[in-house]
């Protein structure tokens, strides 16, 4: 990694679609949790809830979301 600087909380809200997008993905392809909390699309999910918790949901409800999604989504045999 190049830039080693902490990103800004402008720069983070800039991309949280796409640290959504990638915890979606990650979820999608069955990574485990503890797996994902070791990506940095965790570890700046968890900077803006942090920083603005009224804004941003924690990283951890974004997971059981999208597990939900997931689930819903497959059909049943």
């Amino acid at each position: 990694m190049a830039d080693s600087r902490a990103l800004s909380i402008g720069e983070l809200e800039a991309g949280y679609s796409a640290y959504c997008q990638a915890l979606r993905r990650l979820v999608a392809d069955g990574r485990s949790l503890e797996r994902i909390e070791r990506t940095l699309c965790w570890h700046n999910l968890s900077a803006l809830h942090s920083s603005l918790p009224q804004r941003y949901r924690s990283p951890e409800d974004l997971y059981r979301r999208y597990l939900r999604a997931l689930a819903a989504e497959k059909p049943s045999d």
